[in-house]
């Protein structure tokens, strides 16, 4: 089931997915995979766990190699936010988000506008232990503005947060990556999330991979749209 997908500007895509193929150990997770992606944006990619999102965003990112096919326009300058905030336990919260430094030119030498832009400006000395939930969540983003990139990949990076400060970390991360005018890939199973924070949905089903609902809306028309039920009523038809 393929739902209906406005018109889109005539944009040179910014990401072309042709082909891909990934079966490690012989299982395919995916086989022929196609999709292309604009130039900017917040674009979603929502389906079960286990469907292979996580992994379809890890070939695009170059953090794995396809079994066939390519991805061919990913940005050289990437960042990748985690799901479990990967701060190194025994730096301090500058330290780490100065990480990029170490190993790509152009990047800030002060991290400290980037720590108060994100209202971390305090605890810049602590280590991710003695940080909340939130702050460290926070500063795994710091990082990413710290590296200057042209897109961001964010995988389940907001699922192991409470609610509200979900909610706030979310609008922080928003926030940054419009002034920024990053493009942004992410992975969710989170419907809501997914049409709150992104102006493309891709819903999955899988494996093998396969598009099984595409649409690109205004942020503020999703829930009037009626767009969780389409989603849902997509994700559950397929098979």
């Amino acid at each position: 089931m393929m739902g209906p997908t406005p018109a889109r500007a005539a944009v040179a895509p910014a990401i072309r997915i042709s082909g891909l193929g990934y079966a490690p150990g012989g299982n395919a997770i995916l086989d022929g995979f196609d999709l292309e992606l604009a130039r900017g944006g917040t674009t979603a990619f929502v389906g079960a766990s286990g469907c292979g999102k996580s992994t379809l965003l890890r070939l695009i990112a170059g953090l794995r190699t396809p079994t066939a096919g390519q991805v061919v326009g990913t940005p050289e300058r990437r960042a990748y936010v985690f799901q479990d905030h990967a701060l190194l336990p025994w730096l301090t919260l500058a330290q780490n988000v100065m990480l990029p430094g170490r190993y790509r030119a152009g990047t800030a030498a002060n991290p400290a506008p980037i720590l108060a832009r994100l209202g971390l400006t305090e605890h810049a000395q602590k280590l991710p232990h003695a940080l909340s939930g939130g702050q460290r969540m926070r500063g795994s983003i710091a990082r990413a503005l710290y590296a200057a990139p042209e897109i961001v990949f964010l995988d389940e990076a907001f699922s192991a947060l409470d609610g509200i400060t979900r909610a706030a970390v979310q609008a922080d991360f928003q926030q940054v990556a419009a002034a920024e005018g990053w493009t942004v890939l992410m992975v969710t199973h989170d419907l809501l999330e997914a049409t709150t924070m992104a102006d493309r949905v891709v819903a999955l089903r899988g494996p093998p991979l396969r598009v099984v609902y595409d649409v690109q809306r205004a942020p503020a028309s999703h829930f009037e749209a009626g767009l969780p039920a389409a989603l849902t009523a997509a994700l559950g038809a397929a098979r």
